[in-house]
């Protein structure tokens, strides 16, 4: 195959820019078509990515005789019907942005299509690609300091959702919720941590403060911004999720902490780079801390994160390291690391979350609506 990799990009909002900054870091990548409708996202693209062809249709990228792969970075429910038409126009190998989608019904439908469509699918957990968290990853599978896992907790501590093109991403309808929208990450890092699938899911959570003095067509936003969510394994392993989503002032943004019988890993994670405060100097590296019971005594590991994969977008370099993977993979020298059934996992989980959230009962994920084997059927 040709080593050269050309790019066709469906929807370059913020995200979608975040992932021209780290292709272009890639060699013999390059991106050629792009498909945004809002004129000033659009430029902003294109100034990133000057000899790339704005289209006037998503049919226009996937047909583009010089485009070998695609990546969806679109509005999270539109993400599903664009993925449905590209496996009928021209099933390229695709980079979909997370989450999946955002219904049961769309879980169904993408589940069935995974199992006829020709190439790769990846999914993009960036999460999984962040240099703690992947250092957090080797420590947990390989059991050395820990011994087998029993416990996981994720804290995510941050700032409240951004401005998005319509401000779409105020509303459960077209996010999913929260608890799909942002959390999705640390669902599917839950299941690659435990290495086995949820049984039981509860959340309390409520919108608390973010967004209530805002007002739309639709009404007042109706997104989660704080929440608790407990999983249970089939492994008989236990995670906690703890969000807050108006907690910006922290040192760390994301915390995660794995126990096991021989000792506890943890990884410190800051936010984005470019929302630390000046007058504190330098943002925080990245940390890993292993204490082990015997002998006891914290051992602390510094992380930093490569300087230029840093600068290149709000996910401590993971979108650099995701691509890199992706690039393999389309170039025929890679396996898929985030299957499609991994990304439904992760929307599932979401949206049960959701359903504990408003019901307030824990939600049983062998069995009835949200069976995760039912509905990931074939994918």
């Amino acid at each position: 195959m040709n080593q050269s990799t050309r790019y066709g990009i469906i929807g370059c909002g913020m995200m979608g820019q975040e992932h021209l900054r780290n292709i272009a870091l890639l060699p013999g990548a390059s991106v050629t078509r792009i498909f945004e409708p809002d004129d000033v996202m659009a430029a902003r693209s294109l100034a990133f990515v000057p000899q790339a062809q704005r289209v006037a249709s998503l049919a226009e990228v996937v047909m583009a005789e010089d485009v070998d792969c695609l990546l969806i970075a679109s509005p999270n429910f539109r993400h599903a019907e664009q993925l449905r038409e590209i496996a009928g126009l021209r099933p390229l190998p695709l980079l979909l942005e997370k989450p999946a989608c955002t219904s049961l019904d769309d879980v169904r439908a993408l589940a069935a299509l995974a199992s006829d469509y020709p190439a790769p699918i990846w999914v993009a957990m960036e999460y999984r690609y962040m240099p703690p968290v992947a250092l957090l990853a080797q420590e947990v599978h390989s059991q050395l300091n820990t011994g087998p896992v029993t416990m996981l907790s994720i804290r995510e501590h941050r700032f409240p959702f951004l401005v998005k093109v319509g401000d779409w991403n105020r509303f459960n309808q077209y996010t999913g919720g929260t608890l799909v929208e942002k959390c999705c990450h640390f669902f599917d890092l839950m299941r690659h941590l435990t290495q086995s699938e949820p049984v039981r899911i509860y959340a309390s959570a409520s919108v608390a403060h973010n967004h209530l003095d805002e007002q739309y067509p639709l009404g007042t936003p109706d997104i989660l911004d704080n929440a608790y969510v407990v999983v249970d394994f089939a492994s008989g392993q236990r995670a906690l999720l703890e969000l807050c989503m108006f907690a910006e002032g922290a040192r760390y943004q994301e915390e995660i902490s794995v126990v096991g019988p021989q000792g506890k890993v943890e990884c410190f994670v800051p936010g984005p780079g470019r929302f630390w405060p000046e007058h504190l100097g330098e943002a925080p590296t990245p940390k890993l801390v292993i204490s082990p019971r015997e002998p006891k005594g914290p051992r602390e590991l510094e992380v930093p994160v490569d300087a230029v994969a840093l600068a290149a977008g709000d996910h401590n370099g993971s979108t650099l390291y995701q691509h890199q993977r992706f690039n393999a993979v389309v170039r025929g020298e890679g396996a898929i690391e985030v299957s499609l059934r991994d990304g439904l996992a992760a929307v599932v989980m979401g949206l049960a979350a959701q359903e504990s959230a408003r019901t307030g009962q824990a939600i049983d994920l062998t069995r009835g609506d949200y069976a995760l084997g039912s509905l990931l059927n074939g994918a």
